[in-house]
């Protein structure tokens, strides 16, 4: 199996270096095991011979390429073996490559860094982009030199433009506006157009066929491709798209304080302890039911099982094991999701049942889940409002009004970093196909969000009012969606949360073999050397 992506990591990891570093050599460990694999999908019957990469130059040559509005800072050539990556991440096996760093100004104020790393020998003449996590300016180099390098793909990263994560972004994004344009759209568009040269260059060929593959921030900027720069990729897969920006944002901060008294950051009124108990309640209610086994420690299909949180309401006073009224008030709030007080329109949807409990890996470490992204004094993304939104460093989230400060927040914002444009026609004329996907108990981006948004497209790129059959079967020509049961955000989750994405798009793109479905495998502890404990077959979301 394989799963190739980057995904947005829970706020108590953002801040800590060591876990998120944590989180990219599980990935990295996940790459290597399936190597084999990947260097088996799809060859091209042309490569460039060694011969013709010389005649090309050299590696280091390519400090030499003149690039509109771009400058590359280094190459160097790579040997093959253990290699230690620009940010001191240590990869245990490289093939031999050239590293190229370059950095594009398109703009006054806009510094993108972008790495191109081209495989030494075997080019498959294809480029594969890997999307980014959160607001970090982190590349993901674990992937860039795992096995797609390995299987001939020339691998691409971007650091969106600025330095740092939360809160550095948004403080360099509110004294530069131009970082929030690199981060919202422009860096990856300005990445794979200088990537395409360099490569060629390098090799003395044009890439045949481009791809990019990202999560959570990289399922993004999948979408803001698919939208703003159709003809940049040949394939795109897009995990747990936080394309809905703003109102993902609004979706944190409505939880924060529905989950809050007023005034009150450090007793949340529903404690993270209990969040387990809304999980295996609904679970234990549902399973079976929903389209799934009656033995699933988790929801096929959430949107099949009427869970009501009274149903855990305490007898009498409060006890770990139920719920005081309060809590069930304000649970049902939070299912319900953030709705503008005055014309009662939907903002985010609420997150799934099922979603809610935390998510612990094999070393024992929680992941994601509801409480990770409640924010512990302060609301979640607290500083995208107080730089990005309001340019104060004072902000008052408990005078925050869903209705006015919300449309603020969408017409200064909203054109910039949203991507929700449904219509993916001009990625159908271009030959573009797009892979959507994302997790069931998904407790960071709403599966509900992802599903409206699917739908969407389906009717905008159809032309018809309503997404009924013969609308679906138009869009999934191009573009189509997975529903994972069980996953969390991105991967993990007691679901079949491992699969591949990018032989799908690949055997799309060059065979016009659509994807019927992608077999998803769980594994013991999430760890492929304790065997595997089930596998499902995802197929493609009927709306």
């Amino acid at each position: 199996m394989i799963r190739l992506r980057t995904g947005d990591a829970p706020l108590t990891r953002l801040r800590t270096p060591a876990r998120k570093n944590a989180r990219l050599s599980h990935l990295g460990r996940l790459l290597a095991a399936i190597a084999t694999v990947l260097s088996m999908a799809i060859p091209l019957n042309a490569q460039p011979s060694a011969a013709a990469v010389a005649e090309s130059g050299t590696c280091e040559s390519l400090t030499a390429v003149t690039l509109p509005h771009t400058t590359v800072t280094l190459a160097e050539s790579v040997p093959a073996g253990r290699h230690t990556a620009p940010d001191g991440r240590v990869l245990p096996s490289v093939p031999a490559f050239c590293r190229v760093h370059g950095v594009a100004k398109p703009v006054p104020n806009s510094s993108i860094g972008f790495e191109v790393w081209i495989p030494e020998q075997g080019w498959n003449q294809r480029l594969l982009m890997f999307g980014n996590g959160g607001y970090s300016s982190a590349i993901d180099f674990p992937s860039m030199g795992g096995p797609a390098l390995a299987a001939g793909y020339a691998t691409v990263g971007t650091d969106t433009g600025h330095t740092g994560d939360d809160p550095d972004v948004f403080v360099q994004g509110a004294a530069n506006p131009e970082i929030i344009v690199d981060w919202g759209h422009r860096a990856v568009h300005e990445t794979i157009v200088n990537a395409k040269p360099i490569v060629e260059a390098y090799t003395g060929a044009k890439p045949r066929y481009s791809y990019f593959i990202g999560c959570s921030t990289g399922g993004h900027q999948a979408l803001m491709e698919a939208q703003r720069y159709p003809d940049d990729f040949d394939g795109i897969v897009a995990g747990a798209p936080g394309n809905n920006r703003v109102a993902l944002n609004a979706g944190f901060l409505w939880q924060f304080l529905r989950n809050h008294t007023a005034g009150s950051t450090s007793d949340p009124i529903v404690p993270a302890a209990k969040l387990p108990l809304l999980t295996n309640a609904a679970v234990k209610r549902c399973r079976g039911k929903d389209g799934g086994l009656a033995t699933d420690d988790f929801l096929t299909d959430p949107r099949r099982c009427s869970f009501d949180p009274a149903s855990l309401r305490c007898p009498a006073g409060d006890a770990p094991t139920c719920l005081t009224k309060r809590q069930v008030q304000a649970l049902r709030e939070m299912y319900a999701g953030a709705r503008d007080p005055r014309t009662g329109e939907q903002i985010y949807p609420g997150w799934p049942v099922g979603s809610e409990a935390p998510v612990v890996d094999a070393s024992g470490t929680v992941r994601v889940g509801w409480s990770s992204y409640w924010g512990a004094t302060e609301p979640a993304r607290a500083n995208f409002w107080r730089y990005w939104v309001f340019n104060d460093p004072n902000w008052n989230w408990w005078t925050f009004d869903f209705h006015r400060d919300l449309r603020l927040a969408q017409k200064k914002l909203g054109p910039i970093i949203n991507a929700t444009d449904p219509d993916l026609r001009p990625l159908r004329r271009s030959g573009g196909k797009l892979i959507m996907y994302t997790g069931w108990a998904d407790p960071v981006v709403s599966a509900h969000d992802t599903i409206d948004y699917y739908g969407q497209v389906v009717r905008a790129t159809s032309g018809e009012r309503q997404a009924g059959s013969t609308a679906v079967a138009r869009t999934r020509e191009f573009a189509r969606l997975f529903m994972v049961p069980g996953m969390a955000h991105c991967g993990g989750g007691p679901g079949p949360n491992v699969f591949d994405t990018l032989t799908p798009i690949v055997s799309w793109v060059e065979r016009g073999a659509a994807p019927a479905e992608i077999v998803a495998t769980k594994y013991v502890h999430d760890n492929p050397a304790d065997g595997v404990a089930m596998t499902r077959s995802l197929t493609p979301f009927t709306c």
